[in-house]
């Protein structure tokens, strides 16, 4: 039976991993929506200071959860946890209300299948008949009936890694960022069930009080920060005379503008937003063209 509160509320509730690999980067981008929060002195709930958004700081695998019941309004989870969760709840409940708001672009791996280093994989009718161990039975049990093979999952909640070196499984089905836990345990990647990274999780069940208008808010600047994570300013001097030079060696998709300097008749300012980093080939292309005083400058937000 769902807990999820009737009455209307006023302010935002988000659920944010209390620690983990996503607890800083995701308190960092609500800082760069310019929300700041007062820590209570348990240190599981900050208090919104200058917005309507409170923070509720819990473990990962509560978020779903919580965000189920209504406690939570959104929450900052991996993709990973979040579909598993989907699937947990389709399988018991028939049902599920959690749907991804945002992809966020950071907290990026991958849940795959990997096999011992010496095995020579083709596809997943090699998994037939074989243990599989893995934190993520129901997007495993996904993976195996869409393609038809009959496998045998191993629930482990930890140390997923050493269960074929301990016997309990024949291979593993986990997280993998770098790759180097799988190779310090003589196993190697061999198929992506899931790409994940950081998202924003919500409910398909609306507000209808104030936390829309609220939502709104958090979601325009949010998306104003997303859009420029990897813009650049752009800023040099040139002269009229190697302007249309430079402004062909500027990096594809520059949106430049052009400001005249007081008191110089013949230089000018260039100003442009880049839609990603600039390199050092470029900057001396530039150069060669004829601007000088070049700058590169992140961009933090932008509202259009």
């Amino acid at each position: 039976m769902s807990l999820r509160p009737t009455k209307t509320r006023d302010r935002l509730r988000i659920a944010v991993q209390k620690s983990g690999r996503l607890s800083e980067p995701s308190q960092n981008l609500l800082a760069q929506c310019g929300l700041s929060f007062r820590q209570s002195r348990d240190k599981l709930f900050c208090f919104g200071e200058n917005q309507p958004v409170d923070l509720l700081l819990v473990r990962d695998d509560d978020i779903p959860g919580l965000i189920d019941d209504g406690v939570c309004d959104l929450g900052f989870l991996g993709r990973n946890v979040l579909e598993e969760a989907r699937l947990d709840q389709l399988a018991s409940k028939g049902t599920s209300l959690l749907r991804e708001v945002r992809a966020l672009g950071f907290g990026g791996c991958r849940l795959s299948i990997a096999v011992p280093q010496e095995e020579d994989y083709t596809d997943a009718t090699q998994l037939a008949g074989r243990r599989i161990a893995t934190s993520y039975p129901r997007l495993l049990s996904k993976f195996l009936a869409d393609r038809g093979v009959a496998a045998g999952v191993v629930m482990l909640s930890g140390s997923v890694e050493i269960a074929p070196r301990l016997g309990t499984a024949d291979l593993i089905c986990d997280l993998v960022s770098s790759g180097a836990t799988l190779v310090a345990n003589q196993l190697k990647e061999a198929e992506i069930i899931l790409k994940s990274e950081a998202v924003l999780v919500g409910s398909t069940t609306a507000f209808g009080d104030e936390r829309d208008d609220i939502l709104a808010m958090l979601m325009r600047r949010l998306d104003g920060v997303l859009a420029v994570r990897e813009t650049r300013m752009l800023m040099l001097r040139t002269t009229r005379a190697d302007w249309p030079a430079v402004r062909d060696a500027l990096p594809l998709g520059s949106l430049p503008t052009l400001t005249q300097i007081d008191g110089e008749g013949i230089d000018v300012a260039v100003q442009a937003i880049v839609p990603r980093p600039v390199g050092w080939p470029e900057l001396e292309a530039m150069s060669r063209a004829g601007a000088r005083q070049m700058l590169v400058l992140p961009v933090e937000r932008m509202l259009a």
